[in-house]
């Protein structure tokens, strides 16, 4: 059974796959050659519509390219979303425990980070870390939210 996204705020980070590795163009920040591999992106909704609405537009892809995940979007599907309720965004402090992780690396320099002080809210990994591993580097951090959720969208391979 599918957990659905509440339409309240919250802080999200989606799991990309690129299959190949691709050249991408990325808005302002310029083009890039991206390795193949799974790629974790950090962002916050806590706009109309909460984790809903935003991670329903990326999910959906398509539409205008308004986030620098936009651009990625459209070459990587989306293969799993874990996320957290509250009004306070908790996506630099899931970067920072992204970025933590044995075998992450900065994907993009600033990506998704043009507000902060983040190096990037884009992180690459030959594999995709775990939940689990996840939560302890939060926890480690101090920065653990009250409950980490994951959701897995039906998404036809490519």
């Amino acid at each position: 059974m599918a957990v659905e996204l509440p339409a309240v705020p919250g802080s999200y980070l989606l799991w990309l796959e690129l299959a190949a590795p691709t050249e991408l163009m990325v808005g302002r920040l310029g083009r890039f050659r991206l390795p193949a591999g799974h790629y974790g992106y950090c962002g916050s909704a806590c706009g109309p519509g909460g984790l809903a609405a935003r991670v329903g537009r990326h999910l959906r892809g398509g539409g205008a390219r308004h986030w620098h995940v936009d651009h990625l979007r459209a070459a990587a599907p989306v293969r799993e979303v874990w996320w957290s309720l509250g009004a306070v965004p908790d996506e630099h402090q899931f970067a920072a425990a992204l970025a933590s992780g044995r075998g992450v690396a900065v994907g993009v320099p600033r990506f998704g980070a043009s507000d902060c002080r983040c190096p990037s809210h884009l992180y690459h990994s030959a594999r995709r870390p775990s939940l689990a591993a996840f939560r302890r580097r939060l926890a480690a951090a101090g920065a653990a939210p009250a409950r980490l959720h994951r959701y897995l969208p039906l998404e036809k391979p490519t």
